[in-house]
């Protein structure tokens, strides 16, 4: 059984946000695909198998981080899609059955590729008591970003406060039900990002997440209302960092980025 690992919303190997990709004939038992994914020990692992012909879906799509089965992914939904076009296994845009409804990956001439996914709400909330503690930062302001992402969004001061961000990870899980999304205004954008954002997932056993594609649901019409533009460029200020290209349309938000594989082997068990 072939195996591969993907870096996503990158272009060089050894950055982005890796993922596992497995192509299937069917979903085994979910033990199985716990176990392969805490053996590949990234944030998230792609099983994906073909679905007949004449449906609203072309595959089914499920992904797993170490601990637990999650809703909504996008780097290994853009991972998954990568490899549909490089082995030939789909020929243009591709639609996924999932926990979050069908969602469709275009390639693009230039290589990358387009996910449309749904746009998160955003509702303004108190700034909880202790994460300014927990992050080690002060808030300006937080919203839910309802049930289909589970983060709780944080807006900081500035591009610094972001990458300085050293959080309390046990506590910081208080707070949301997946985790905490922390963004600020781009400090430059012509260096080529219009707001920068971190991710913090100890929920899911994912202490921080190197580059987030559903997290940009919530930034690209958090970003886009403040910034005025539906068009943005976000950049995850992880250690290993990556770029998502946001396209805001109403309750849809497109995700563009490129991915690249870095390991392509057997799986024996």
């Amino acid at each position: 059984m072939r195996i591969r690992i993907v870096d996503a919303f990158t272009d060089r190997p050894f950055s982005g946000n890796p993922a596992g990709v497995l192509l299937l004939d069917s979903f085994p038992d979910d033990s199985w695909l716990l176990k392969v994914t805490r053996e590949v020990n990234h944030a998230e692992t792609a099983f994906a198998h073909p679905l007949p012909e004449g449906g609203e879906a072309d595959w089914a799509l499920r992904w797993f981080t170490p601990v637990a089965e999650v809703a909504l992914c996008g780097h290994a939904t853009l991972a998954t899609a990568h490899v549909l076009a490089g082995t030939g296994a789909h020929e243009g845009p591709v639609r996924f059955a999932t926990r979050s409804g069908v969602l469709i990956a275009t390639p693009r001439p230039d290589g990358a590729l387009t996910l449309d996914f749904p746009t998160a709400p955003l509702t303004p909330v108190a700034v909880p008591d202790g994460v300014a503690e927990a992050l080690g930062a002060e808030p300006l302001r937080a919203f839910d970003t309802g049930p289909g992402v589970g983060d709780l969004l944080i807006e900081l001061a500035d591009e610094k406060t972001v990458r300085g961000l050293t959080p309390d990870f046990r506590v910081l899980g208080r707070y949301s039900e997946r985790g905490v999304i922390a963004t600020a205004r781009a400090e430059d954008p012509a260096v080529g990002h219009d707001f920068v954002s971190r991710c913090f997932f100890p929920n899911i056993g994912i202490d921080e997440d190197p580059v987030t594609g559903s997290a940009h649901t919530a930034l690209a019409p958090f970003w886009s209302e403040r910034l005025g533009s539906p068009s943005l460029t976000g950049l995850q200020a992880s250690p290993r960092s990556g770029l998502v290209h946001t396209e805001l349309h109403g309750d849809r938000t497109l995700l563009t980025g490129r991915a690249v594989t870095v390991i392509d082997g057997e799986l024996l068990a």
